[in-house]
């Protein structure tokens, strides 16, 4: 009994290192004006290694810290010679699978970083050494987190095979024709964002999504129930876009905007660190209104469809 209570405040208290990390990263990008700062992806990756610090993404810290930086690369680079597009968004997801390969990496995460600077049309080369400091700083957080989560206990039965579980989510894929299926979503997802001006009807967290989707189909985790996927994704960009539109200090807004996504996982007891990241999106999208949410809750349905 009170080893469980042990177990239950040190996952409370990570998730707490990881809201307050968050706070801070918010309210270091609003102080210097540069909003990319706040990296989106950066709640779902603080998340996860700081409440499974012996996971996949918590195994790999220096990979944690270059993979997304060298895709941020990749996304500036093409989105200083291509416009918004499907092709772009293609070259981008090709070449950041390319560099997970290559470095063996488990941080799908990084996808995103890459297909980020596209999305907004940011061109600024501040954004990979933005990644590269955020990313950076979180590794020197978690382990210094993870030498004491080490000595406070080990995990339950339960806790460990559900980590397993996820383990395999995060881990390279087996299937060597899963990519070819990805690119067709990401091309057909991208043409339609393209000819809708729905930039975010193909948002980058999705893309995550897809690839393990894609890569890990034998493991179903969060689309266990799957009708709960959009719905997820709905209300953490909603809560989101409304935390940026009425709190007027956007760390606050950070913060809340976590704590209530994070809510909203345990709620549906669901593990899926993409929609942390859905959350915060506004915060980095330039007058985000209300078809932010309606291209989320688009492009979550066009996902689940493709994978029935």
């Amino acid at each position: 009994m009170e080893i469980a209570k042990n177990r239950k405040t040190i996952q409370a208290f990570a998730e707490l290192l990881a809201v307050v990390f968050m706070g801070i990263v918010a309210l270091a990008a609003q102080t210097s004006g540069f909003m990319l700062l706040l990296f989106p992806e950066l709640a779902a990756l603080s998340h996860d290694i700081m409440t499974r610090p012996h996971g996949k993404w918590g195994s790999q810290p220096l990979r944690l810290v270059l993979t997304p930086t060298l895709t941020a690369v990749v996304g500036i680079f093409v989105t200083h010679h291509l416009a918004f597009g499907a092709l772009g968004i293609t070259l981008i997801v090709g070449f950041s699978i390319v560099i997970i390969k290559i470095m063996k990496s488990t941080i799908v995460a990084a996808i995103s970083a890459g297909v980020l600077p596209m999305a907004l049309s940011e061109r600024s080369w501040r954004y990979p050494l933005a990644i590269f400091v955020d990313c950076a700083v979180l590794v020197l957080l978690f382990l210094l987190w993870k030498h004491y989560a080490a000595r406070a206990g080990s995990s339950s039965p339960d806790e460990a095979n559900e980590s397993k579980v996820i383990d395999s989510l995060e881990a390279i894929s087996h299937d060597r024709f899963w990519g070819l299926a990805l690119m067709v979503f990401v091309v057909a997802l991208g043409v339609t964002a393209q000819a809708t001006d729905l930039r975010f009807l193909l948002f980058p967290p999705l893309i995550v999504m897809s690839y393990e989707l894609f890569g890990h189909p034998e493991v179903p985790e969060w689309m266990r129930r799957p009708v709960l996927f959009p719905i997820v994704c709905l209300l953490t960009a909603s809560v989101g876009l409304l935390a940026h539109h009425f709190i007027r200090a956007n760390f606050v807004a950070v913060m809340l905007t976590f704590l209530c996504s994070v809510g909203i996982l345990r709620f549906f007891d669901l593990h899926m660190p993409p929609a942390l990241a859905v959350g915060l999106l506004p915060f980095v999208i330039k007058l985000p209104n209300y078809r932010f949410p309606l291209s989320v809750l688009l492009g979550t349905i066009s996902l689940r469809g493709a994978k029935r």
